[in-house]
């Protein structure tokens, strides 16, 4: 079955670039980003991002260099970000927590000629610089980030950040961009399951993927100012989508090294008029005393962010009423979660699931973001505008409808492949279609569901046993607050399923008592072997389950 979107929108021929261009002429003066005080405007953000696309270009940066951005969500990461596409370079981003070697080997792979490196973690990139082809490194840290005049101490052979730019001129650089053959991104996978692979995504990727998301998420279409920015036009009416343009408020957790930060948290609210509310790391407390006093409309993040909250005492007395929807990505969000959700914020509040990967610039389906439309829990959305999703067979048919296989997506945000991997490359993107590894189903009204990835499914006994059946029954026990099956090898039956759980207070007893309970609702050969009680279950910083770590863990143990 195939599932494809009615919707079609225009897409400019335009770089990146003019997001941030197009939103500083239409919001100007409104707060684009607020960071532990600091407030920059849509008119300031694009001066300095100016100033430093200048800067670079003066350096000898430009169009076809690739820059890393080795820092946490801060003001300079904006400046850095659209300073490096408005100057025709190529965006790269790396977490800052990768330990060394993981940092040489992305670096070397990018060949990055200049990076953005956070004080705190300058060192690990100047010990592995020398296997690199970065030239410069710029630094910066947290205190510059609330005062620009602030400058931290350098390590040899490095420059501080807001000096390199700071006499810049703030004109608007000609970066001679093709957007259909340049590249925007230079994003690398999560690596939760096998090493990191670069997708190269154009700016016509971008520009198309970030479209797709800020007018669905409108209720919008898009159009082209007469300076050739893009921007779109509210069509819904404020009952279905009372969050106006140029008047949201969002609190930015999601990293922005990742697709999900880059694209739904740094691009989408920049388009769409949206203030930011930078947090640097997760801190329900925080997050909550943030979300009642700066009034935030909109929640984003992951599975674990939500859960986390639902936890948190300060839930039931911090004043939400402001919050008129969510959105989740990066994992399957469980429906015991999404019953949480809506028990405390009301059944106006649009939840919505979302489901991609980085291989398609951020993602692919979303649920619909109007008052009035169906919702259907447990799906992640029918596709977003002009794009399709097919459920295929081992041979690359079509499979009849309420099939489950292989999820594969065809759309402008489809990336142009990996760098330097073209036999990983063609096997991705057979058939004109680019294959996800991931199984899923669509109904009859074209909504997805995420059955389980391919890689994280068992055979047991040649049986098909996925992980997500297991993980939301456990969800679903009274004191579960953390789930994650995955397989124990055994040579005579394959793989055992084991569940890694998270649960205050349990003890031996309880889990074999909690074993027991979800064994009952599945068929035997699906039925756990072991529950391992633990503390945390590891996750990447974009929110994802860190199964790799859990099978290791089975196999050290």
């Amino acid at each position: 079955m195939t599932a494809r979107s009615p919707v079609t929108l225009e897409y400019p021929d335009v770089a990146v670039g003019a997001i941030l261009a197009g939103s500083a002429r239409r919001f100007g003066a409104r707060t684009m980003i607020h960071y532990q005080g600091r407030e920059l405007s849509f008119t300031d953000l694009y001066a300095r991002a100016c100033a430093f696309a200048n800067a670079l270009r003066a350096d000898g940066i430009g169009r076809g260099d690739a820059v890393a951005i080795h820092l946490p969500n801060c003001p300079q990461y904006a400046v850095a970000y659209y300073g490096i596409l408005l100057a025709g370079a190529t965006f790269t981003p790396a977490n800052p927590l990768l330990p060394p070697e993981d940092l040489a080997a992305q670096l070397a792979d990018s060949g990055a000629r200049a990076a953005v490196t956070w004080a705190p973690v300058a060192p690990a990139l100047l010990e592995v610089r020398d296997r690199t082809s970065v030239e410069l490194v710029l630094v910066t840290d947290r205190d510059q980030g609330v005062d620009p005049a602030h400058r931290p101490p350098l390590p040899d052979g490095t420059t501080d950040f807001e000096e390199f730019h700071a006499a810049a001129p703030a004109t608007a650089p000609v970066s001679g961009v093709v957007p259909a053959a340049d590249l925007a991104h230079l994003a690398y996978t999560g690596g939760t399951t096998g090493r990191s692979k670069a997708v190269q995504l154009t700016h016509r990727n971008v520009v198309a993927n970030v479209l797709q998301y800020a007018c669905g998420g409108a209720g919008a279409v898009s159009r082209v100012d007469d300076e050739g920015g893009q921007w779109i036009e509210q069509t819904s009416p404020p009952e279905e989508h009372p969050t106006r343009l140029g008047t949201g408020v969002s609190i930015c957790l999601a990293p922005w090294f990742h697709a999900m930060g880059t694209i739904g948290g740094l691009n989408v609210p920049t388009l769409s008029g949206t203030t930011m509310v930078l947090h640097e790391r997760f801190e329900p407390a925080a997050y909550l005393a943030d979300v009642e006093r700066f009034r935030a409309t909109t929640l984003s993040g992951a599975p674990p962010l939500y859960a986390a909250l639902l936890r948190h005492p300060d839930l039931a007395t911090r004043d939400l009423t402001s919050v008129r929807g969510l959105s989740s990505g990066a994992a399957p969000l469980p429906v015991e979660l999404i019953g949480g959700l809506r028990a405390r914020l009301g059944d106006d509040v649009v939840i919505a699931e979302g489901y991609g990967l980085t291989e398609v610039t951020m993602g692919a389906t979303i649920g619909p973001s109007a008052r009035s439309a169906v919702r259907k829990p447990g799906t992640v959305g029918p596709p977003v505008p002009d794009t399709e999703i097919a459920i295929l067979g081992p041979d690359g048919d079509e499979l009849p409808d309420g099939t489950e296989g292989e999820v594969c997506i065809r759309g402008p945000q489809v990336m142009r492949g990996y760098r330097n991997r073209p036999d990983e490359t063609a096997s991705t993107l057979a058939g004109g279609w680019l294959h996800t590894g991931d199984i899923g189903v669509l109904d009859d009204d074209g909504y997805l569901r995420i059955v389980d990835r391919a890689k994280d499914m068992l055979i047991y006994k040649g049986y098909n046993v996925y992980p997500r059946e297991l993980e939301e029954l456990l969800h679903a026990q009274p004191g579960v607050t953390g789930a994650a099956v995955v397989g124990r090898p055994q040579a005579d039956v394959g793989e055992l399923p084991v569940a890694f759980v998270v649960a205050p207070g349990l003890d031996a007893g309880g889990a074999q008592e909690l074993a027991e309970r979800v064994n009952v609702q599945v068929t035997p050969y699906k039925r756990l072997r072991e529950i391992v009680l633990v503390d945390e279950i590891p996750v990447s910083a974009a929110g994802k389950v860190l199964k790799r770590a859990l099978r290791e863990r089975l196999v050290g143990g």
